[in-house]
């Protein structure tokens, strides 16, 4: 079954007509339809505002970091643990190939049911997830392997046992780490990208993001709360605070937006899938053209350029 949001009604509509249209083997009517439906999901869809992307983002049928690495890696070997404390399930790591291209992939995990949620911790991971990660970048490094990092977390894991554990610590590092790596690096919000939790392995030569992802220092729920106190802000909040894909392209704050379906990455998983695959050996194929160096003091003035501002004389 289909999950629809609350601006999808027509849409619902109209796909549940087809599916009666369907069933009486009325060809013509299926055929009306579908073009109804076609100029409704454009109008639509290409008329959302923040919130609503905001909603797309956090879909439960969106595909998450494990789609696209079963989606896109062939000879794929998961690796484990820390070396310190645990494994944590909300960070995966796969090595493995996108088409010719051995690949490290490392991905923020969500779940689905609410086993696999509890497992995963909800996407949001602890210090020893973000230490995973940066055990797998680093063994990439050591073999000159590109990494391609999945951001979709609401946020790092706050509580008592992460914050024992160093969780401030151990995102501090791997942005450090992470900024230090001179083999190719590739980021892209697939979703959700919350606060310091989807920065610690958002650090790349490349920062992309899907159409319909968002990538914000706190939620909307939480900048509501904390400025106006009032839950009935949170869609006021999601266009103050520029979440989409396009305003942070517009400001800079990151390289690429990916275009996923216009009706969503949750409603045509597999184009989804081929476009970030697509965009990753495109972009590879780019940054290999440039010396590790290069690459290098690319990274570096990026990082340097962010949050940069002029002041004009009046």
């Amino acid at each position: 079954m289909a999950t629809y949001l609350d601006f999808e009604d027509k849409i619902k509509k109209l796909e549940e007509d087809i599916i009666v249209a369907k069933t009486k083997n009325d060809e013509h009517a299926v055929d009306i339809l579908e073009k109804k439906l076609e100029k409704e999901v454009e109008k639509t869809f290409k008329n959302l505002n923040d919130y609503q992307k905001l909603q797309l983002a956090r879909h439960p049928d969106r595909p998450y970091a494990l789609d696209y690495i079963r989606g896109l890696l062939t000879d794929a070997y998961e690796i484990h643990g820390d070396r310190h404390y645990v494994d944590d399930h909300a960070i995966i790591c796969y090595l493995g190939y996108i088409g010719e291209e051995k690949v490290m992939v490392i991905g923020e995990q969500k779940g689905r049911g609410t086993k696999n949620k509890l497992m995963r911790n909800f996407g949001m991971p602890s210090p020893e997830g973000y230490r995973k990660a940066l055990r797998a970048a680093q063994l990439a490094e050591k073999f000159n392997i590109p990494i391609l990092m999945l951001v979709d977390t609401p946020g790092a894991y706050p509580g008592i046992g992460a914050e024992e554990r160093n969780q401030s610590e151990a995102i501090a590092k791997n942005l450090y780490e992470f900024s230090d790596l001179t083999t190719p690096t590739i980021s892209v919000v697939i979703g959700e990208g919350g606060s310091g939790g989807a920065l610690a392995i958002s650090i790349a030569d490349k920062l992309a993001m899907m159409r319909y992802s968002v990538y914000a220092v706190i939620s909307p729920e939480g900048c509501s709360a904390i400025l106006w106190n009032d839950p009935a802000k949170v869609e006021t909040a999601a266009n103050a605070l520029k979440i989409t894909a396009e305003a942070l392209k517009d400001l800079d704050l990151i390289d690429d937006v990916i275009n996923e379906p216009l009706i969503g990455a949750h409603r045509k998983k597999e184009e989804a899938i081929q476009a970030l695959g697509d965009y990753f050996l495109t972009t590879l194929k780019e940054l290999k053209e440039l010396t590790p160096q290069e690459r290098y003091e690319r990274k570096y003035q990026k990082l340097m350029n962010l949050g940069k501002f002029q002041e004009e004389n009046k």
